[in-house]
């Protein structure tokens, strides 16, 4: 496949949407630092809340699935 190419297009939209293609070279490094900031926020308390929620339901799933772990007799004594 082509990425670069592909990669070059989707910026290219990106600038056309925002509009960023008007600003000057600091501008855009000030929206881009933004923008990318605003990205990792929003990454990093989808990570913080979805977690916890994914993972009580991959327990609760398991649960109803019959998980041998907690059904299996111990052999260890």
């Amino acid at each position: 496949r082509r990425s670069p190419p592909r990669l070059y297009w989707l910026f290219c939209q990106f600038e056309l949407i925002t509009c960023s293609y008007l600003m000057e070279p600091w501008e855009k490094v000030l929206f881009y630092s933004f923008n990318l900031a605003l990205l990792g926020l929003l990454l990093y308390t989808t990570h913080l809340c979805l977690a916890p929620h994914a993972s009580s339901a991959f327990q609760l799933l398991c649960s109803f699935l019959g998980s041998p772990r907690g059904n299996a007799p111990s052999v260890v004594k």
